[in-house]
């Protein structure tokens, strides 16, 4: 299978990818997946940017099928951001996502809003008012029904994970093409460690390890087969487990994960991991 470097990728009949976007300097946009089942489109994650989410739009209106449903992996903005424009465009819509959502509108999402605030007061500029209008989107970021527990929704195979990136992941599984969508629970150049409970997340990745996937799509990063999860996964649980001085961890996932990595900005990763290693992996609230 071939991963070509475009708005589109055809990951197999009737499953593609619109990828998103991570550079220096810039919010991110999270992996876009979108599933054409019979009764409509199924989109997992919606992104964070209106371009981003008007491509999914654009991607309906090519395929004349609506937005039946949103299947987000977990709440973070970059995830969940263009849940309010799909439900403008496709008002049937229906959201599954886990119950995470609601603490974090009052915890995280709040004090970064307050954050926000602080750093317009400084410098008014449109990205940090972008941003403070998604959270004030409330509700229509919100899912209609809440995934508890693992059930199907129009042929996919939804499962949680309880507090790993954030206090519940959902992550896909299509049995019949055999792709396993995975949200932030693998994610590229690095782990984004900022709401997550590394141990937690650590077992979730071995229970991936047991489905029986073919292809894995990251919540952000290149679509992985089985080899290159596996990678990851090596990484991961080397970076997490990593006792030594700073650099030693950070030099570790740098080797390790090389494969996976050879295009980025080594120092973009560098200076992610040197945050990561000190605040979330050694910080005393890592699981908080």
């Amino acid at each position: 299978m071939t991963f070509l470097l475009a708005v589109v990728l055809t990951l197999t009949p009737g499953i593609d990818l619109i990828p998103g976007n991570f550079t220096p300097g810039s919010q991110p946009d999270g992996n876009t997946i979108v599933v054409r089942a019979k009764s409509g489109l199924i989109v997992f994650d919606t992104g964070r940017h209106v371009e981003h989410t008007q491509a999914i739009v654009d991607y309906a209106h090519e395929h004349h099928q609506p937005v039946v449903a949103i299947i987000n992996s977990h709440w973070h903005l970059d995830h969940i951001g263009g849940n309010a424009m799909l439900r403008r465009e496709f008002p049937g819509v229906k959201v599954y996502a886990s119950g995470a959502y609601a603490g974090a509108r009052k915890g995280f999402l709040a004090n970064y809003r307050k954050q926000l605030e602080e750093m317009i007061a400084k410098k008014p500029e449109k990205t940090f008012q972008d941003e403070i209008a998604l959270i004030d989107a409330g509700d229509a970021l919100a899912p209609d029904v809440v995934i508890d527990s693992s059930r199907d929704v129009l042929g996919l195979e939804l499962n949680l994970e309880k507090d790993a990136v954030t206090a519940g992941d959902v992550w896909a599984f299509d049995p019949k093409s055999r792709t396993l969508l995975a949200g932030d629970l693998v994610t590229l150049p690095v782990p984004f460690f900022d709401t997550a409970c590394p141990a937690n997340w650590k077992t979730s990745l071995d229970r991936l390890a047991k489905v029986g996937f073919e292809t894995l799509v990251p919540g952000h990063g290149a679509p992985m087969h089985r080899n290159d999860f596996e990678t990851y996964r090596t990484a991961f649980d080397h970076l997490v487990d990593c006792k030594g001085a700073k650099e030693e961890c950070i030099n570790g996932w740098m080797n390790d994960a090389k494969p996976l990595i050879a295009d980025a900005d080594p120092k973009f990763v560098r200076a992610m991991l040197d945050y990561y290693v000190d605040q979330k992996l050694r910080g005393a609230n890592a699981c908080k």
